[in-house]
């Protein structure tokens, strides 16, 4: 009786375990993205202490007030995650996102979500450059 019971358990956590390694369903439902064939080159990185300041300066211009993946409101599931995206020859980019789920959405499409955010830019611009 005892073997059985610890056979059951055994067979009960691999299917629990199985479950939980299956259940990876995209982070906040539908935004799961394809990766486009011209992905700019470059790389998400974490911000330092060494770019801290920089970042805040740069937070304070963001253009968006949703995460640039989920389109959740920034702050809605904490701080959020912010990350600078790198690419050589060019000025580093500042990349918000609602939470760390959403890294691995950015990072399947970056083009497309960079795209957002120089959206964001211009019309934010726009709407400046019409209330002066």
């Amino acid at each position: 009786m005892k073997n059985h019971l610890l056979l059951a358990a055994a067979l009960l956590g691999s299917v629990t375990l199985g479950f939980a390694a299956d259940s990876k369903a995209p982070h906040h439902g539908s935004h799961a993205t394809k990766p486009s064939a011209a992905q700019p080159a470059g790389a998400l990185v974490p911000v330092t202490e060494k770019d801290a300041a920089w970042a805040a300066k740069a937070r304070k211009d963001y253009p968006l007030d949703v995460c640039v993946a989920a389109d959740e409101k920034l702050g809605s599931m904490g701080d959020g995650a912010v990350f600078i995206w790198r690419a050589e020859g060019k000025p580093d980019r500042l990349v918000v996102f609602c939470c760390e789920g959403c890294v691995d959405d950015f990072k399947g499409d970056p083009a497309k979500h960079l795209k957002k955010i120089d959206a964001a830019a211009a019309a934010k611009a726009k709407a400046a450059g019409k209330k002066s």
